[in-house]
């Protein structure tokens, strides 16, 4: 992967918008249950990675038509693509004061016809940010948790024009929240979904 970009002040990280609403009564009781099982944050972090991965379905996987984006809204409805998972994500890890980015690969679509911008987020640990993917498992996706090495759903193929895009976002691209918020429904957001940022 390029270098990562980021920005300078990590408090962008931690803040609360119309998107990753963290200071949401739902989000906040969810994870504040979520902290009551963790040790430390570290642990924390991996739950709440777990939590949006296994419990909330990707909309594609499991044929639900609805779109969401905003964190509280995934929460509540229990669905979402790629990008609307990593907002549920990204507010769960900062309403417990973890920065988390909002990161982007392009990656091929399944049948091959063109290119797709995938969201998923970064955490920050140690001094260093660690890209995380809870987009949901199914065959042939494996995505973990992880600070030693990426275990991302997807690894881009430069031969097929794939590649991850080294800027972390403290909000999301307005290109993938102009989608979001413009599809009527599911079919309707694959048609409109960003090629490239």
């Amino acid at each position: 992967m390029e270098p990562i970009q980021e920005t300078p002040d990590l408090s962008a990280y931690l803040a609360a918008d119309e998107v990753i609403d963290h200071e949401h009564p739902l989000v906040r009781e969810t994870a504040g249950r979520l902290a009551r099982d963790a040790e430390d944050s570290y642990a924390y972090a991996r739950l709440a990675f777990e939590f949006v991965r296994d419990t909330v379905p990707h909309s594609q996987d499991s044929g639900d038509l609805r779109v969401t984006w905003r964190a509280s809204d995934v929460l509540e409805r229990r669905t979402g693509i790629c990008y609307a998972k990593a907002h549920a994500l990204a507010a769960l890890l900062r309403a417990e004061d973890i920065p988390a980015a909002l990161c982007y690969q392009r990656l091929r679509h399944d049948d091959g016809s063109g290119h797709v911008v995938h969201g998923l987020i970064a955490v920050r640990f140690n001094g260093g940010w660690h890209r995380q993917d809870p987009r949901g498992n199914k065959p042939g996706v494996d995505a973990r948790f992880s600070l030693d090495g990426e275990r991302l759903a997807f690894t881009p193929d430069p031969e097929a024009g794939e590649a991850d895009h080294p800027v972390l976002y403290a909000a999301p691209h307005p290109a993938v929240l102009k989608a979001l918020r413009t599809a009527t429904d599911r079919p309707h957001l694959w048609r409109i979904l960003p090629a490239a940022l």
